[in-house]
Formats: structure tokens, C-alpha cells, sequence
């Protein structure tokens, strides 16, 4: 029998059933309480200006918003469906040509009702990021 998403390891509830995380190839890198690191692997359809070859600010934007989503989720007691509530970014370069982004977050705060996160993504070196981001969460518990 086939998982369902309440009972799925957290890879593949991170992954394979999201249908935009598949979509973009989003991977699970690591997981520990309150932090989480995921990566999209650079692919020619991915890419938003052909004659650079960088792959487009709105993956960048989606493993972003993923991956803060994971951090608050393995914050939290149990995971839960949360929706974005507000999240800034700030792109400060452009990623590498034919490279894939790689996303770290963490939660900084979580309360009853919101998680708050901060965020980074790279490409080719963790020492020259590509985009920061802060964002809030709000939190749908169960029962």
C-alpha cells in the first residue's frame, strides 16, 4: 500500500507529493529540528534567460518558500498543513550559469500560531549567496 502524505517519510512529504517541489526537482539534503536544507538541481527548462543559462528567480523563490516551510514544520511538535503569511527576499546576484541552487532555513521563532524563518540559497559557494529571505508562517494544527 501506497503512503499517504500523513504517514510518508518527511522526504517524500517534502518532495513527491508536492506537486511543484517534484515538478522542479526539489530534493531533501538534511533535517534536524527546526532547520532544513533542500536543492533543486539546475535543468534546461528551469533556466529563465537562454542566452545566460541561469535558472530562473522564481525557482529561486520556490525553494526558498519550501524550505522555510520545512524548517517551521520540523519545529513544530507534528508536521501540519502552514501557509506562507509574508515573505521578502532579496536577490544579491545572480546565480551561476548551469547551476543548481541549494536553500537553507531556519526557524527562528515559533509560536502558537506562526513560524518565523530566515533563509538562504547558494549556488556554486555557500560564502557567496545568491538571495536571502525572512518570512512568517502561519501554523494549521490538527484536532
Amino acid at each position: 500500500m501506497a503512503d499517504t502524505y500523513e504517514t510518508a517519510p518527511l522526504d517524500q512529504r517534502m518532495t513527491t507529493f508536492v506537486p511543484h517541489a517534484a515538478a522542479l526537482g526539489m530534493t531533501l539534503v538534511s533535517c534536524e529540528k527546526g532547520v532544513g536544507v533542500m536543492q533543486t538541481p539546475w535543468r534546461e527548462e528551469l533556466v529563465g534567460d537562454p542566452e545566460t543559462g541561469v535558472i530562473a528567480s522564481g525557482v529561486v523563490t520556490a525553494l526558498l518558500d519550501h524550505t522555510c516551510g520545512l524548517a517551521v514544520n520540523s519545529a513544530a511538535e507534528a508536521p501540519m498543513p502552514i501557509a506562507t503569511l509574508d515573505l521578502r527576499i532579496d536577490y544579491l546576484r545572480a546565480a551561476a550559469p548551469r547551476a543548481g541552487i541549494t536553500a537553507e532555513a531556519r526557524c527562528v521563532k515559533l509560536t502558537r500560531t506562526v513560524g518565523f524563518v530566515r533563509a538562504e540559497a547558494w549556488d556554486t559557494d555557500r560564502n557567496d549567496l545568491v538571495a536571502i529571505a525572512q518570512g512568517s508562517f502561519m501554523l494549521s494544527p490538527r484536532g
